[in-house]
């Protein structure tokens, strides 16, 4: 299977680092023009300087702005007047005992997990519905299905954020705009590897720890190590394309075997 994203402009927000930026090179690496979002202008050139050197010369363009504020969002969408592919990566965890979780920091997690993958929908959906074809995909985790005692507030906004996946894709139904959530699950990155050390012993060398997180932490994976942010980003690209052209208002996992389920 080849797939050929060129003549396709995507925009994957929060992409300086992690998945985000996995999912980026994947996008380029097929061809497409990829838009590159984070909050500061230094980090996402930095990102795309290095993105350049790992794609080997893919397009990219700079499009910083915090997408959690009007201002923000009104910057990316002039760096990025249309996209055929957006998604929507960004987003905040961390453990927080359930009864210590304040209004406040239930507010943000919703603002930032949920409402700006909805602003951004709601700025280049229009779009893809007139050209009659796009492709959008949020980010989600296995966290909305098995919600984490530990951090309630992410795995409820992750919940929403399947839920507003539905929806969206009902709106976009028979347009030729397919609407998906990716359910990954425990994934290999800087930030999770800070969060790992919230759970077990700071002391212990990466691989035990790691080791030790999935014992204790998520014992029903399948695939009993973390996953890498190339693996996420794999199952985006196959629905950036047209393969995926049946495929839509579903909650496709890539969560290695965690959620214990033969559904999503």
């Amino acid at each position: 299977m080849q797939i050929d994203l060129s003549g396709k402009t995507a925009l994957v927000t929060g992409s300086t680092q992690g998945i985000g930026y996995a999912i980026a090179a994947g996008l380029a690496r097929a061809g497409a023009r990829v838009a590159v979002n984070g909050r500061r202008q230094e980090s996402v050139e930095a990102a795309i300087q290095k993105l350049e050197e790992d794609t080997e010369g893919g397009s990219f363009v700079s499009a910083p702005g915090d997408i959690t504020t009007d201002d923000g969002t009104r910057q990316v969408t002039s760096a990025v007047p249309d996209a055929d592919i957006l998604v929507n990566n960004l987003g905040i965890f961390g453990a927080t005992p359930p009864l210590e979780i304040g209004d406040d920091e239930w507010r943000r997690y919703f603002e930032v997990n949920v409402l700006a993958s909805v602003r951004m929908i709601r700025a280049y959906l229009p779009g893809m519905k007139d050209r009659s074809w796009g492709r959008i995909m949020n980010v989600a985790s296995d966290s909305a299905v098995v919600i984490p005692a530990e951090m309630i507030h992410y795995g409820t906004s992750k919940t929403a954020l399947l839920a507003v996946t539905r929806g969206f894709a009902k709106d976009a139904a028979g347009t030729g705009v397919t609407v998906n959530s990716l359910i990954a699950g425990p994934t290999h990155t800087g930030g999770v590897e800070d969060f790992v050390y919230e759970l077990v012993d700071p002391e212990l060398p990466w691989d035990e720890a790691q080791r030790e997180f999935m014992a204790k932490h998520r014992p029903q994976s399948l695939l009993q190590r973390l996953i890498e942010p190339e693996e996420i980003a794999n199952m985006a690209v196959y629905l950036s394309s047209s393969f995926a052209s049946a495929t839509t208002g579903g909650a496709v996992r890539v969560d290695g075997g965690y959620v214990d389920s033969i559904l999503p």
